[in-house]
């Protein structure tokens, strides 16, 4: 891991597997390997993600094989023992992703320690569960927490627990509807979460599914730096929710970030650095200072005998001067005729006693 910890958010991807392994390990294996075949098509860093449940005693006793219960009857439905996880973990580390996961429980954590995972997930659920929380960052590893449906009390609060004790914090807006409809993504809180959080990477949980480009442009030039979505695999004929991307959805979100990181180019923080292509293409736009009729040597340019004595006009011929040189008190050292461009050689000035002032009016125009 990088000496900076924080590091390890930038530009990652999370691909939130949850329980679609359905208990089965090849299963699992198999979500693994179709979606690290993308990510390495695409040069991207990504964590496939799994959610880790202490199913014996995360359910009470009374709720034990209820079937009407939608989150009860999956989460038994998908459990796995820690050494079914084990395996999982490794093949995640054998195709060069991040081994990381969501756990729900006390008992969760520790599984995560024990599996020597470098990255821990808090759900948007679990933002104020406090007992979670807290064993959380008993480990120290750097969490990414997700922010749907919290209130901004409740966001102050947890980051400023993780702030306190030094720990890594990277923070997800998220929606927590499943799937979310473009109209609900809310990208306009990247923004919020940039302004009142600032030193800590943002991030974008996403759950919609009409479209896996958009939000990806909008929310890379916004500022986030870390996303995740549901992903799963078409196989054996298990239902693939909305809200979950398949590997050729995933391919198309990778190509968009890499064309959002193309469109916006470098830091924020200071100006660009304007390319030479870019330069020269302006430069051929730029007007060229022209005599309207002659000119004497010893004439001396100023505002008022501009107008009367010169002109501005394209094209600009190297080595001639362009509306940008013209200054005031600046003197024509030869006679030049009418409608002749004026060179850096017909006057006097920083133009010939500046080397690379000289060469860049030299090499520039046509």
């Amino acid at each position: 891991m990088s000496k900076n910890p924080s590091e390890i958010f930038e530009n990652l991807f999370v691909l939130e597997a949850a329980n679609n392994h359905w208990g089965d390990v090849e299963r699992g294996k198999r979500i693994i390997q179709d979606f690290a075949t993308v990510v390495r098509v695409n040069n991207v860093k990504a964590a496939i993600k799994f959610q880790f449940r202490d199913v014996d005693n995360f359910i009470h006793e009374e709720f034990k094989g209820n079937q009407d219960i939608r989150y009860i009857k999956k989460t038994e439905a998908t459990k796995m023992t820690h050494e079914q996880y084990a395996v999982l973990a490794n093949a995640v580390r054998k195709v060069g992703c991040i081994p990381m996961a969501t756990p729900f429980d006390e008992v969760s954590v520790d599984l995560c320690v024990s599996l020597d995972f470098p990255l821990i997930k808090v759900a948007s659920s679990d933002i104020n569960d406090w007992p979670l929380i807290e064993k959380i960052a008993s480990t120290k590893k750097p969490t990414i927490i997700s922010s749907g449906g919290a209130t901004e009390k409740s966001l102050d609060e947890v980051v400023s627990f993780f702030e306190k004790r030094n720990i890594p914090l990277a923070i997800n807006h998220c929606v927590s509807l499943y799937p979310s409809e473009d109209y609900q993504l809310e990208l306009n809180q990247i923004d919020y979460l940039i302004e009142r959080y600032p030193g800590h990477v943002i991030g974008f949980s996403s759950h919609e599914y009409h479209d896996w480009q958009s939000s990806m442009l909008i929310s890379y030039a916004k500022g986030a730096r870390t996303w995740e979505r549901h992903i799963d695999i078409e196989y054996n004929g298990v239902e693939v929710s909305p809200y979950c991307s398949l590997p050729s959805q995933a391919d198309v979100w990778f190509k968009a970030f890499h064309k959002a990181q193309e469109m916006s180019g470098g830091s924020s923080s200071h100006r660009r650095i304007i390319s030479t292509a870019e330069t020269k293409y302006l430069d051929a736009l730029v007007r060229g200072v022209y005599a309207k009729k002659d000119v004497p040597a010893g004439f001396t340019v100023d505002s008022e005998n501009f107008a009367e004595y010169f002109k501005l006009a394209v094209p600009l011929r190297k080595g001639q001067l362009s509306t940008r040189e013209v200054i005031n008190g600046m003197h024509v050292t030869h006679a030049v005729t009418q409608n002749s461009p004026i060179f850096i050689d017909d006057v006097d000035g920083p133009y010939n006693s500046e080397p690379s002032l000289r060469e860049q009016i030299l090499q520039r125009g046509v």
